[in-house]
């Protein structure tokens, strides 16, 4: 109850101040008056008159009830009620202030949230760069990261629980906007001691006898796709065997022989030297990321980021 009535007498000011009883610049003339302790010199300051600020001043005084300053010839000073109102209202203009500037901030996309959906997160990769650089440039925003599949991803998009989701493959969806941001090689991730780890590259047909391991989760899919595509109609379909795994567990049970696997050439940089990434020589596409967001999304920190991915990212080849 006791709330209800702080928030009403609040709004009854709020009520008088915007009906011009108490006008905005009598507040800063008090405000200069109380920091040069001079009518003089805060007119001076203020670039207006000695005159209008004394009778501003005089008018607020009757207006509340108080005496805000004591004077004499020796100069001005503040009383213990002029004491307590400057204060006040000092801590209310920076209030009015910050409310003002983080307002035109988030307007502009210069303070806010973003919420991104990643297909994996690796130190040292595009995605890892692009989104360094974004919070380098906007401090401001504060990043949320998901990480899923493709599908679980553009869910999210649509239901508004993901601002934009990175995501394998180029894709061309109804209902939710996609562009290609950046293409990586395709590469063949094996182990360090298998028979053709020490190649400079390998030709599709020489995988056709090795067992393919994929993820359930991540890109595993686009991986699974891109196996049995590639093998169509011109050999046997290899062994594929999916795990439920994450990217790390899956490079481990490459390293130590349980079979090979698809990954894009930037996932080099955070393997360990147990596992080998050969180009694949025969291979005819590069693999395509894309961000997917729903046109409907008017989050200005979007379109920073993606105006920051379509200028050029972190300093590597943009599709």
């Amino acid at each position: 109850m006791r709330r209800k009535k702080m928030k009403s007498a609040s709004t009854d000011r709020l009520l008088e101040l915007r009906a011009g009883r108490i006008p905005m610049v009598s507040l800063v003339q008090t405000l200069a008056v109380a920091e040069y302790l001079s009518f003089h010199r805060a007119a001076k300051a203020l670039g207006t008159s000695q005159s209008s600020v004394s009778a501003r001043i005089r008018a607020l005084e009757e207006e509340l009830g108080i005496v805000l300053f004591d004077r004499n010839t020796r100069g001005v000073r503040l009383t213990k009620a002029g004491h307590r109102f400057v204060d006040q209202v000092e801590d209310a203009m920076n209030i009015l202030d910050h409310a003002i500037k983080t307002a035109g901030m988030q307007a502009r996309g210069e303070e806010g949230e973003l919420r991104v959906g990643v297909h994996a997160l690796i130190s040292g990769t595009f995605l890892d760069r692009l989104l360094e650089r974004f919070h380098a440039e906007y401090p401001n925003i504060r990043l949320h990261l998901a990480e899923g599949t493709a599908r679980e991803a553009q869910i999210m998009v649509r239901e508004s629980q993901l601002d934009v989701a990175f995501m394998a493959g180029a894709h061309e969806i109804p209902d939710l906007n996609s562009r290609v941001i950046w293409r990586d090689a395709l590469t063949v991730a094996l182990s360090a001691t298998h028979p053709l780890a020490q190649r400079e590259n390998v030709d599709w047909e020489q995988l056709t006898d090795e067992t393919f391991l994929v993820r359930h989760g991540g890109t595993g899919p686009q991986v699974h796709d891109t196996i049995v595509q590639r093998s169509t109609g011109k050999w046997p379909a290899p062994t594929i065997l999916r795990h439920d795994v994450g990217r790390e567990a899956l490079l481990s049970m490459i390293a130590i022989g349980h079979g090979i696997s698809l990954f894009a050439q930037e996932n080099e940089v955070a393997a360990s030297a147990k596992v080998a990434f050969l180009p694949i020589r025969d291979e005819p596409e590069t693999i395509p990321f894309s961000a997917v967001w729903s046109p409907g999304n008017r989050n200005p920190a979007l379109t920073k980021l993606l105006s920051l991915a379509a200028d050029g990212g972190p300093s590597r080849t943009i599709a």
